[in-house]
This record gives structure tokens, sequence and C-alpha cells, in this order.
């Protein structure tokens, strides 16, 4: 960041305390711990920026990628780092109806990268068997994951990447929160059964998508430190089985559903898990660094879980590597604030995620906007402040606003002044981006109030911005061209 702004410090453990917690603590994080890395942002750090200047400074063994990017694959070339591919929910129908539109993703997406990357999985959709999705992309899933499949042998690439499918952990979950009742939904019951054949058929795992935070939210009953990894006086009874955390759990919750339906023997791989530092209650850095060093040391220990003793997930991705301010905010706000690192490539708090006990490395060089910010003009009349709020927040991003949220403390006006900034920003610090109707002043005065840091953004191009959507869109041009030619 520019000199002149002022960060709150990442909740390191001070002084001799530190040195004592080091020198008892547990190996760096294992291989097969891994970091998410996604696009949803309104000014994404370039892809280059990422690789060099934060997954290989900091050790990274592996990253999961949102999505199919161009830049974050060349980025990626000639490096050890192994990727994980995803395909968002949007391609699943056209993938499924058309082998030519699946081999034409492959082609574009991984082989023309294969030499050079490490790609490991392709991940087919993003969370298709969310409830709230109902059955809106179930019919797709699997024939879209058997095309890919047939596009990769084709390219003689099957042997070396496998097809997995992220299914979030509402998919067999249920309101018990005791992993022996659990099973999967019955509305996923006949598409499940068809993914575990087809995973098991081609040697794939189960990726399960794990969100503790909205576990915590829903489940009022269990205290933090059952998600926290502490020691509790009252672990979680299951017949002859006792759970202390949260963690181990939902993958015995996952087991269960997999010995019901008859593949009890699957390898299980973590494809989320993480708690936010912002936008709600209990979402702060301090307790997100608790989570990520308990689950990091938890998983160092491999230990495994009551069901599965001493076989714990083959792989675990950290959620996230970047905060991301164009996410879904449908489960809450805190969303886009699962970031370890700000979206700028900052530290917010210490994370074991591949660098060992040593402090995390923030991104260099990070070419940041000027240094101005736009607040509320408080020698206007402001009786019709509302709408212009409503304006600036319904296209930017007011989720630290929320209740427990860093800046929820501001009060009138300093609220409308961050939703402003925000939306100032967002928009490339263009002039008549802070008018609202007259109410708008652009300053040099940095606003930040204490953990309430009003956003000062990076340049980014409009390519690097730009480059998922084109290829999204590209593909469903392609598939219906193949459609109308009648060569689906």
């Amino acid at each position: 960041m520019p000199s002149n702004r002022r960060r709150p410090p990442p909740p390191f453990v001070p002084g001799l305390l530190l040195l004592l917690l080091l020198a008892v603590a547990p190996p760096p994080a294992a291989s097969a711990v891994g970091v998410n890395w996604g696009f949803a942002s309104s000014h994404p750090l370039p892809a280059a920026h990422v690789v060099r200047g934060l997954l290989l400074p900091n050790s990274v063994p592996r990253v999961r990628l949102a999505a199919a990017s161009s830049d974050a694959l060349s980025a990626l070339a000639g490096t050890s780092v192994a990727v994980t591919v995803g395909v968002p929910d949007a391609l699943l129908r056209p993938l499924a109806s058309s082998t030519k539109a699946a081999a034409a993703w492959v082609h574009d997406n991984v082989t023309r990268y294969a030499s050079s990357v490490r790609i490991e999985y392709i991940a087919v959709g993003d969370e298709p068997f969310l409830l709230s999705h109902g059955q809106r992309f179930q019919p797709f899933v699997v024939p879209a994951a058997a095309n890919i499949k047939k596009a990769l042998s084709a390219a003689k690439l099957s042997s070396k990447i496998k097809v997995v499918v992220p299914c979030s952990a509402d998919t067999y979950q249920n309101a018990s929160m005791l992993p022996s009742k659990a099973s999967f939904r019955p509305d996923v019951n006949k598409t499940m059964a068809e993914l575990l054949s087809f995973l098991t058929n081609n040697s794939s795992p189960f990726m399960v998508e794990l969100n503790p935070f909205l576990s915590f939210q829903q489940h009022k009953n269990l205290s933090l430190d059952y998600y926290l990894f502490q020691l509790m006086s009252h672990p979680v009874k299951d017949g002859e089985n006792k759970y202390d955390n949260y963690f181990d759990a939902s993958i015995d919750a996952l087991v269960t559903a997999l010995t019901k339906a008859g593949f009890s023997d699957m390898d299980i791989i973590v494809g989320r898990a993480g708690w936010p530092t912002d936008g709600a209650v209990n979402a702060t850095p301090a307790i997100a660094q608790s989570f990520m060093t308990g689950l990091v040391n938890h998983l160092a220990k491999k230990s495994g879980t009551p069901l599965r003793p001493k076989v714990p997930p083959i792989e675990t991705y950290l959620f996230s590597l970047l905060d991301e301010d164009q996410r879904n905010t449908a489960s809450g706000g805190y969303e886009r604030h699962h970031g370890i690192f700000t979206f700028d490539g900052q530290a917010k708090y210490y994370a074991n995620i591949g660098q060992g006990p040593k402090p995390l490395k923030n991104a260099p060089d990070v070419d940041y906007l000027p240094s101005k910010w736009c607040v509320i003009d408080n020698n206007k009349e402001l009786t019709n402040v509302s709408s212009s709020f409503s304006v600036a927040c319904s296209n930017g991003d007011c989720t630290a606003l929320s209740p427990g949220g860093s800046c929820s403390g501001l009060g009138f006006p300093g609220n409308v002044s961050y939703a402003f900034n925000n939306y100032y920003q967002q928009h490339d610090q263009s002039e008549d981006s802070c008018n609202f109707s007259g109410l708008g002043l652009i300053t040099t005065v940095d606003p930040s109030v204490d953990n309430c840091l009003f956003t000062l953004s990076i340049r980014t191009s409009a390519a690097a911005s730009l480059h998922l959507t084109l290829a999204m869109f590209q593909l469903l041009v392609l598939f219906m061209v193949l459609h109308f030619l009648f060569i689906v």
C-alpha cells in the first residue's frame, strides 16, 4: 500500500510467546494443503503478481482456480504448483450437450497448457447441488463431467488429469449434526448415484465444499470453540464416537453418506474450508487466524477422523487466497471477505499456506490509483442522501458496513462516505462517479478510521477483468452454432 495508508497489523502472536509456540509448532503445511484462487473481483491483482508475488514466495504447493483463466494458467507455466481448473455452473449445459464443445473447452484451457502447467484436476461445476439451486444444474453435471473426461482421453491426458465435481456440504448434511445420521438429500439421490459410479469408474475422489462459518451461523447450539479446533470439555457424542471439531464431523458425515450409497472407500478432497474476516459478527482476522491455524495443524497430524482413523482427506484447499468484492452474497456479505490476503495481496493474518512458521510475504510493487477518496460533502443539504447511498451500495460493495463488520460502527454520515468511496474506486476514480447529485466530494485525506479502511483501488486492465466472461461467451456461442448445424 502507499506509505500513508493505515492498515492494522496482522494479529501475530508477539515476542517471547511466538518463539515458544514455534518451538513446539507442527511441521509446515503438507503438500496436500492448497489454496483457492477466485476471480470475482472488480479490480483483480494481475495474475503474474499473484503467482510471482504470493504463490511462489509463500511456497504454496497447489492452487485451485475458480475458472479457466488464461492469465492465471500462463502465469503458472513453468512452476511446480499443482493446479485444479474450475468449470463454472453456467457452462454445464453446453458441455453436457455437446462433445465438440467439451473438446473445444479442453483444447483451449487444458491441452494448450498441459506441457508447461501441472494440471491435476478439472473441477466440473461450482457447487451445482446447492439446495438453493434446486434442479437447475443437476441434469447436466454427470454428462458434462463425462464429456470432459472423453475430451481428456482423446487428448491423451486422462492418465494425468482427473475429473471431479465440487459438492456443497448441504448435499448430505442433516439438521442433527450427528455424522451417523447423514445421508445424501433425497432430491439428489439419483444424480448422486450416477456421479459416484462415474467417479469410481475413473478413479476420481469426491470433492466436498465446507462452509464452517455458515454452519456456525445456522447451529447456535454449537460453540465457536467447536469450529476453531479448541479443546472442548463436552465433545459432541455420536454413539461410541466423539467429535471435538466441526471439520472431522463434516468429513464423517460425508463418509456415512457415501457408505449408505455403497461407496464407503471413496477418497475425499476438501475443495473449500475457510473463515471470513469481515461482513458479519465473528468474522474477524483474529478468529480466521485461529481457524486456519487449527485446521492446518490438525491436517498436519494426519490423525484422520473417528470413522477414518489415520486417513485424512487426500487434499484440502484453504478458502481463499484473495478477497473478492464481486462474489455472490446470497449466504451473507462475509462471502466477499474470505481472503487470507486483501484483494491487493496484503496479508490480513498469519496462516501457514506452505511457508511454515515464517510470516506471509505480501504482493510487492502493487500499482495503486492516486491517493484520492470520495466522501460526502457535509456542507450540502443531506435530507435526500439515502437514495444516493442506496445507489452506491447496490453498485458497489458495502458488506463491511454489515452488523459486526469492520465499518459497522461508522454511523452517519461516515457510512455514506464509505459507500460513496467504494463506488468511486470501483469506477476507477472517474470524476463523475463521485457526483451523487452534488453530494460527493473528492479528497486527498485518507478517511479510514481505525480498522475501517476506505478502499484505494489498483490499476487493472479491462482485459484482465473480462477474459473469463469472454471465454464463457465464446463457448456458449460455439454451442449454439453446433446446435444450429445439428452436429451436437
